[in-house]
């Protein structure tokens, strides 16, 4: 039988890619973005998720957004100039731990390079891609459409934060649920996406 994609606790790490500063007024509906992330860092933190984060060519393109406070929740902050997360330092913290994750939630930009890039190297890793739909963005909104296609193609489970957050728990009796629950009394950011189409004959 094939993976059905379950999140769960104890096997899964969060990935941020690349949410930098200079991206803030050139990415598509980047608000949500940085909204999603920081629930799901929450989330990651409340929950003991190990939390991953990289910063593409930060020299030219600025840090991670002040929102996400990344320094203060994980000391797993990478530099990179390659597009893919997956560089020497981040393979050493990902599979070098003794806790090599089964699954992988994963939120950043841009959708169609450095997300779908590491996506498509976790995937050859066999390891469980959950691509955060309201978490990831591009500049056009036809590039994130397609990278979404193109990396479920490939294996990778497609979910929104909540979705993500509430399937972790799985129960209104987990000891966090109250708390994690709080995170969505807001209305989020617009995401977005257009409406997803129903399948043939449904």
């Amino acid at each position: 039988m094939s993976s059905v994609g379950r999140l769960v606790t104890r096997s899964t790490t969060l990935l941020v890619c690349d949410i930098q500063e200079r991206f803030r007024p050139l990415i598509q509906n980047f608000p949500a973005v940085v909204h999603s992330s920081k629930t799901l860092i929450s989330c990651a933190k409340e929950l003991q998720i190990p939390i991953i984060a990289t910063e593409q060519y930060s020299k030219g393109l600025g840090t991670t957004v002040p929102e996400l406070d990344i320094r203060a929740q994980t000391n797993h902050v990478f530099e990179k100039k390659q597009f893919s997360m997956l560089t020497p330092e981040v393979r050493d913290v990902l599979f070098g731990s003794g806790r090599t994750p089964k699954s992988v939630v994963l939120v950043g930009i841009e959708a169609h390079v450095c997300v779908q890039q590491t996506a498509l190297d976790l995937r050859e890793h066999g390891i469980d891609v959950h691509i955060v739909a309201d978490g990831v963005s591009s500049q056009r909104l036809s590039d994130r459409i397609m990278a979404i296609e193109r990396m479920r193609q490939s294996g990778v489970f497609v979910t929104t934060t909540e979705s993500a957050v509430f399937e972790l728990m799985r129960s209104a009796d987990h000891s966090s649920f109250k708390t994690l629950s709080m995170l969505f009394h807001n209305w989020p950011p617009e995401c977005g996406l257009p409406p997803v189409s129903p399948a043939p004959n449904s």
